[in-house]
């Protein structure tokens, strides 16, 4: 029997959080299954175009490993995010206290860490609209169905598209911070520049 489509595969998940988005579609957010997205989320972070995402040059296998290893974890989390049943974009949340991030600001109550990683686009090249329409799902979902007060990003200082998405959406520039090493059996990521930013639920949904 072959192999089940990733949007088919995706499609009988029961959605963390779904949203209407006018001129989008229907996005939702799904949990991530390891194995099942191994194919798609490979594909996506190993591209150049994700080189500041950290996962260029890892095989299917070890980019599977990762998102299984996190799925143990009660403060790390990863979710696909479909419109329509398409993949779109991999969603990551993470506990600021728990992650090194912690150690660069004064991580307050209802802090939550976000990376977000959007899906290339097709053959007929940009998608006008499609990064501050998931960036709103992802605030919606935080905000709204997990409850949290601010969401933190880490972008690499290099990353100016990313910091002037991030600031085009309502996020105020923090400061610039060096992320130390983690060299652990599970995880290995290199020191790392940053350019912290911040939004608050208020600013979000316009409170």
């Amino acid at each position: 029997m072959s192999e089940q489509p990733a949007a088919v595969r995706a499609a009988v998940r029961t959605p963390l959080h779904e949203q209407s988005v006018d001129g989008f579609g229907t996005v939702r957010v799904l949990p991530l299954d390891p194995r099942a997205d191994a194919e798609v989320v490979h594909g996506w972070v190993s591209a150049q175009r994700a080189s500041f995402w950290g996962m260029n040059g890892l095989t299917r296998d070890q980019v599977t490993e990762i998102y299984a290893h996190m799925d143990t974890l009660d403060t790390h989390h990863a979710f696909l995010v479909v419109r329509d049943a398409e993949p779109v974009a991999l969603l990551q949340t993470y506990e600021p206290w728990a992650d090194r991030v912690g150690e660069c600001y004064d991580v307050l109550p209802g802090d939550i860490g976000v990376h977000l990683l959007l899906a290339p686009a097709g053959p007929g090249g940009g998608r006008p609209g499609w990064t501050s329409a998931l960036l709103s799902v992802a605030a919606a979902y935080v905000f709204g169905t997990l409850g949290r007060r601010r969401v933190v990003v880490d972008p690499d200082v290099r990353n100016d598209k990313a910091i002037a998405r991030f600031v085009k959406q309502g996020f105020t520039a923090g400061p610039v911070v060096v992320l130390p090493e983690v060299d652990l059996p599970e995880v290995y990521l290199p020191k790392k520049e940053a350019q912290l930013a911040f939004l608050t639920r208020e600013v979000a949904f316009g409170a």
